[in-house]
């Protein structure tokens, strides 16, 4: 399993489960597809901050699936 504090391991397109900054009390994760990765440094001990394609923003604790989907 892909470690999401490693920004190496993060691409576009790659299915991921994130937490949200209203869910980091309750843990909630919100799966989706990065859109865009926001955090610049290689390592992150939270997560690494990515905008997913329903616009919304959290930090990755989850990778699910690393094939990456062309429309």
């Amino acid at each position: 399993m892909l470690d999401g504090n490693l920004r190496d391991n993060i691409k576009k397109g790659f299915r991921v489960k994130v937490i949200q900054k209203a869910d980091q009390k309750t843990g909630n994760l919100t799966e989706g597809v990065v859109r865009e990765i926001l955090t610049k440094s290689k390592i992150h001990p939270h997560g690494i901050k990515v905008l997913l394609e329903n616009g919304k923003i959290g930090r990755v604790k989850e990778i699910v699936d690393v094939s990456i989907n062309k429309q």
